[in-house]
């Protein structure tokens, strides 16, 4: 992720140290019903958790609750798409992800379980740990995790690339992020806020009509930049997210060849993105959460049978603030036991329903290395065991020759050119 170290680490500059999310606060009065976001508003604005006295937020830094894209936008435009471009996007298997009707995060499950994730080990810490394995990725959002690892040369400025194929200008001179202000405008949203006294449909039916006036309707370069830019919006900012509002574009050199885009295997990028940060908001991290702990009662069945299966659930809404609910998750994860835990969620689905399981079946079970550019993070299979003091043998994760030194957080591939695929080569041989 662009920047991913932005916003990390210590309060710098003197501040004094926000209190920990874990202190449960004495004489704790009476629960006030949460704000709700919005559902359709294009730029979600996720309500930052406050878990302290008024004057004193505690959980998530701004940065990391900060606006970020609605799906309405993203339905909006592939709405607004013409016949043949929908064709090119479900050659690139984007189709079933870029239908889900709605995708709204379970903002207070994701709090919970982040401040569980253990970086070294990329594990939830539970009594019983977990670990989101491949299989989670592709049956929850049907992103395909077999195919060419995502990675590719990280350049010191994304500004030629941008300027080439996307018409666009990049936000800084060493930078590899586009403004979501430019690209919505190019893309037909430009005036994107949900109006007073607007209904669902009448918005969507207007962002769509807007969309569709600016979009080319004729084969050639310039619907080739329209589907560049629609598809930097989607991996950018959804598969790949950024914080707050910049899209990241270092994935646009794949996109050059647009023939190419559907041989990328995304779900295991999206995989390394999120064990790589975590404190990124995840809606699939709370849908895993649904099927492997359901115990805690927070997805509500809305569709079944439906795949992908973001399409299955919704969270479901609680009355209590926002302190208490996280509170209350902390409580369970402490103490549940093992047989509440869902092994093998997946047991009995109709997998003739999702060809794309069976493709990525090989990899499902095995120790092996994530990709996403500059992130290359292991993925410890054997590391689904006892956690939190209980016994459990060492886990060994091959690395051949020498050790895997990680890039640090503050190297994100724009001090200088990097080709990942030199610099990690036993990794991508592996």
């Amino acid at each position: 992720m662009e920047g991913g170290g932005e916003g990390q680490g210590g309060d710098g500059g003197g501040q004094r140290r926000k209190k920990s999310i874990w202190r449960r606060q004495p004489g704790e009065g009476t629960s006030t019903a949460a704000p709700e976001a919005s559902p359709v508003a294009p730029m979600e604005e996720e309500p930052a958790v406050m878990l302290g006295d008024e004057d004193e937020p505690v959980g998530p830094k701004t940065s990391e609750f900060r606006s970020r894209l609605g799906w309405a936008v993203i339905r909006a435009i592939y709405d607004a798409l013409l016949e043949f471009q929908v064709r090119r996007l479900e050659g690139m298997e984007f189709g079933p992800f870029l239908r889900l009707e709605e995708l709204m995060p379970d903002v207070v499950l994701i709090q919970a379980l982040k401040e569980r994730w253990d970086p070294e080990c990329q594990a939830f810490l539970f009594p019983w740990g977990q670990v989101p394995m491949l299989e989670d990725v592709v049956r929850i959002t049907d992103l395909r995790v077999d195919g060419q690892a995502v990675t590719e040369t990280t350049y010191t400025s994304y500004q030629e690339p941008v300027e080439r194929l996307l018409e666009l200008e990049v936000r800084g001179e060493r930078s590899s992020l586009v403004g979501w202000t430019a690209l919505q405008a190019n893309l037909g949203v430009a005036s994107a806020r949900h109006r007073t006294g607007e209904g669902q449909a009448e918005y969507l039916a207007r962002l769509t009509e807007d969309a569709r006036a600016v979009l080319v309707e004729e084969e050639g370069e310039a619907t080739d930049r329209d589907l560049r830019r629609f598809l930097i919006l989607v991996i950018g900012k959804l598969i790949l997210g950024t914080r707050g509002d910049p899209v990241g574009c270092r994935c646009l050199p794949l996109l050059e060849d647009l023939s190419s885009v559907g041989n990328y295997a995304r779900g295991a990028a999206l995989l390394a993105h999120l064990f790589d940060s975590l404190g990124t908001s995840s809606r699939e991290t709370g849908v895993w959460a649904y099927y492997h702990l359901p115990s805690l009662g927070r997805g509500v069945a809305r569709r079944r049978g439906a795949v992908p299966l973001l399409q299955r659930w919704r969270f479901c809404r609680d009355e209590r603030s926002l302190r208490r609910q996280v509170m209350l998750i902390h409580d369970a994860l402490n103490t549940v036991p093992f047989g509440h835990v869902q092994w093998t969620p997946y047991v009995g689905e109709d997998d003739a329903t999702q060809p794309w399981v069976e493709r990525g079946r090989p990899y499902f079970s095995r120790d092996i290395w994530l990709h996403c550019f500059n992130t290359v993070v292991p993925l410890h299979h054997r590391l689904v065991a006892r956690t939190l003091g209980l016994h459990q043998a060492v886990v060994e994760f091959p690395t051949r020759q020498r050790s895997w030194e990680r890039p640090g957080r503050s190297f994100r591939g724009i001090q200088q050119v990097t080709d990942w695929t030199v610099r990690v080569r036993e990794q991508l041989d592996d």
